[in-house]
């Protein structure tokens, strides 16, 4: 059987292809300990073995519920001409600090200077922002920007995989995949 991974980034080229806006904005779902759930949309950024990798501030909220309770639920949906949605659920691990670092890098100067500026889900008044911001663009002039230490990545590593498609008169095809002992194992289900 292909494994689930497969199909998505197969469905997420196709997104790519089509120009649906920002095929890589992932609803994330996390919840406290106690099962207080929170969500919110981060960027996909690549597949790292069987996981989807997305990257944020250790501080954030996210962050917190995800080191207190490191399981997660995310969502794709891309609109016309698709009309597709992947979900997955499983557990959440901390990406190592070297592909943390490789993708810090790769990001626009402007998304570096903001990592180090932002308090994220912290109480920060907005001009504060732009001055902590102005700050780092005057102390970064003219050499590159480390990560801070207080970001990096995470690994979403499914162990459910839907693959939906929306069809005429709601008659849409649904795909659930499990992963079990032996591997995964696939069923249809009813809209």
């Amino acid at each position: 059987m292909t494994h689930p991974l497969d199909l998505f980034q197969s469905w997420f080229a196709q997104a790519e292809a089509a120009q649906v806006p920002q095929p890589e904005a992932m609803a994330l779902a996390t919840a406290t300990p106690d099962g207080r759930p929170s969500l919110r949309f981060v960027l996909y950024r690549g597949r790292s073995g069987n996981g989807l990798r997305f990257f944020t501030n250790y501080q954030s909220r996210k962050a917190d519920e995800l080191f207190a309770n490191p399981v997660a639920a995310g969502t794709f949906y891309w609109q016309q001409p698709l009309a597709r949605q992947v979900r997955l659920e499983g557990s959440v691990e901390r990406l190592d600090d070297a592909q943390s670092d490789e993708y810090f890098a790769s990001r626009p100067r402007g998304s570096q200077l903001a990592a180090w500026a932002s308090p994220q889900s912290q109480p920060f008044p907005y001009a504060a922002l732009e001055a902590r911001y102005a700050e780092l663009e005057r102390e970064y002039a003219g050499r590159p920007v480390p990560r801070p230490p207080h970001w990096g990545g995470f690994l979403l590593v499914p162990n459910r995989v839907e693959l939906w498609e929306g069809l005429e008169h709601r008659l849409h095809k649904r795909v659930l995949y499990v992963a079990g002992p032996s591997g995964w194992t696939a069923s249809e289900l009813g809209p």
